[in-house]
């Protein structure tokens, strides 16, 4: 996790994420940026290509969470949790680890071996058959959305959705975060505080950030007032 590390006493707000919310190359993230608009201690629990799957495994951040007085959650993508089709490693979400029977059934002609990474993985498989690709695709969203209302359901204090579109990697798979509609955002709304949506990435990346700062801390205040 970024961090930096700090005294977990007294109010503050705990920002789960990944890599978007880690913030590499930036010398300051949403979260610390947010702490500074807001004058409380922001924790910056975005971890590199962490998914919904590594939060829901790690029990000391679901415990730093649930003291915090709110979470600020990351919405991360589709591909990054395991499902009845294929197991991503339980901490680094973008690592393949293999392919169910169904998959393999779904896909006979595919050697799965080849496969370190689940992007590659997705992207072949894609390429190989777009057809059958809508079978995996209905899969991970329908996975990503249970694993979702899990997380948050575990998450005591009052979550905020953050939404940050990306262009990672090739484009054949579509932005960051892979495969999640603005739909499936949108049917989390009764069980979340609030949805805050990034600017497109055609701004650079500090701006988007201090946009989702700006709007995080005028969200706060509204609710507070």
């Amino acid at each position: 996790m970024r961090g930096p590390r700090r005294r977990l006493a007294g109010r503050y707000i705990a920002c789960p994420g990944g890599t978007e919310t880690f913030g590499p190359g930036l010398e300051a993230p949403f979260v610390a940026l947010l702490e500074r608009r807001i004058g409380q201690s922001c924790i910056n629990l975005g971890t590199l290509n962490a998914g919904a799957g590594a939060h829901l495994n790690d029990a000391a951040l679901l415990d730093i969470c649930g003291r915090a007085e709110r979470v600020v959650l990351q919405v991360t993508g589709a591909h990054g949790v395991s499902n009845r089709l294929f197991t991503v490693h339980p901490r680094r979400n973008d690592r393949f680890l293999k392919a169910s029977p169904v998959l393999r059934s779904l896909y006979p002609d595919i050697d799965f071996t080849e496969f370190c990474y689940t992007r590659h993985m997705l992207l072949a498989l894609k390429a190989h058959d777009a057809a059958r690709f809508e079978t995996l695709r209905e899969e991970m969203c329908t996975a990503w959305t249970m694993r979702m209302r899990k997380l948050i359901s575990n998450l005591a204090p009052p979550v905020t959705l953050v939404v940050m579109s990306e262009r990672r990697g090739k484009a054949g798979l579509g932005e960051d975060p892979l495969f999640v509609t603005p739909a499936m955002v949108e049917a989390l709304r009764p069980i979340v505080d609030g949805i805050v949506t990034a600017p497109r990435p055609h701004l650079p990346e500090a701006a988007r950030h201090r946009a989702v700062a700006r709007a995080l801390g005028e969200a706060f205040a509204l609710q507070a007032a």
